[in-house]
């Protein structure tokens, strides 16, 4: 059995992750600065848990032999979160991403897979964006993330193979939960407010449930690697705008839910495509948005979160502003 590292385990889509590896008896290491506190199953003799910051390339040279498979899903992630701080944004994101990729190599790594973001493409009005379509990011964020993908692949060899993921935004619940992401604002929202702000409306927005998020890095790892090698691949599921989601949220809540409408700013608009993992790894999404509204809602009902709007660690920026990292 594959042994799998994974560097940002403990976050929104990690602690999943690193769960559901583990039922499957992968042996997992993570490796995380545990900022969102630690939400990884406790007792598991499969897991090992080490807690650092992913500029310490020497501490990462420590434990990195003896594994397969690295994922690397650490970052300052989204736009206003780096902006808090950009030179911090780019030592975490950017600066320290090549010679993680070369101690990786070093210690005998055979897969590198990249989480980076369907943010790279910057706004589209074509129908559909594949990942043959032209990048262009438009925030420093989005631009590391191009940067790092190239340096991924012109790394690689035969015996370092390299693949990358272009998420679309996730959606639904999970042990290290977010509500700083569309589909769960809006139904953190609608649950406890019973009233929903919609920011402009007709802006496209590509969601993916986050077990879906979750099956694509897994079915990375179990993949031929003549299939995956120097591979990016778009992971999205449904293209909705922003008005439509909130109508879902609406109908999925038993009670009265207003929608207010708001002049926006953000044009970010982009429909992705998904068939290139479908066709070449036969990936397909199992989970709906529906499906993540509930969940969440569910989560709600058991009151599993509490104080849902200003508890810091839902939000990546109201953490970041309050523990000012260096």
């Amino acid at each position: 059995m594959k042994k799998i590292f994974v560097i940002g385990g403990a976050g929104y889509v990690g602690s999943k992750l690193v769960s559901t590896l583990l039922q499957k008896d992968y042996f997992v290491t993570v490796f995380d600065l545990m900022i969102y506190g630690n939400n990884l199953p406790k007792k598991n003799k499969n897991l090992k848990i080490i807690k650092g910051d992913v500029r310490n390339i020497e501490k990462l040279k420590l434990f990195l032999k003896n594994h397969d498979v690295v994922i690397h899903l650490a970052c300052i992630s989204n736009d206003p979160s780096f902006e808090l701080n950009p030179k911090l944004g780019q030592e975490i994101n950017f600066d320290c991403f090549e010679p993680l990729i070369l101690a990786a190599k070093d210690a005998g790594i055979k897969h590198f897979i990249y989480a980076s973001s369907s943010s790279v493409y910057g706004v589209k009005d074509i129908p559909n964006v594949t990942e043959e379509s032209s990048l262009e990011p438009l925030t420093d964020y989005s631009k590391f993330k191009a940067k790092c993908e190239e340096i991924l692949l012109s790394k690689t060899n035969a015996n370092f193979i390299g693949s990358i993921i272009r998420p679309a935004t996730v959606c639904g619940y999970s042990p290290r939960q977010r509500l700083d992401l569309v589909v769960n604002i809006l139904t953190n929202f609608a649950y406890h407010k019973n009233k929903i702000k919609i920011f402009g409306g007709s802006q496209l927005r590509p969601n993916i449930h986050i077990d879906d998020m979750v099956d694509s890095y897994i079915c990375l790892i179990e993949a031929d690697t003549n299939k995956i090698s120097n591979q990016i691949f778009n992971v999205g599921f449904e293209n909705h705008s922003v008005e439509k989601l909130a109508k879902m949220v609406k109908d999925n809540i038993n009670k009265n839910v207003d929608i207010e409408y708001v002049k926006s700013n953000d044009n970010r608009s982009y429909h992705i495509n998904s068939d290139k993992i479908s066709k070449k790894l036969g990936f397909t999404p199992k989970k709906n948005i529906n499906e993540a509204i509930k969940d969440l809602i569910k989560a709600f009902e058991k009151k599993i979160f509490k104080n849902t709007f200003d508890n810091e660690e839902f939000f990546n920026i109201k953490k970041m502003q309050n523990i000012n990292l260096k």
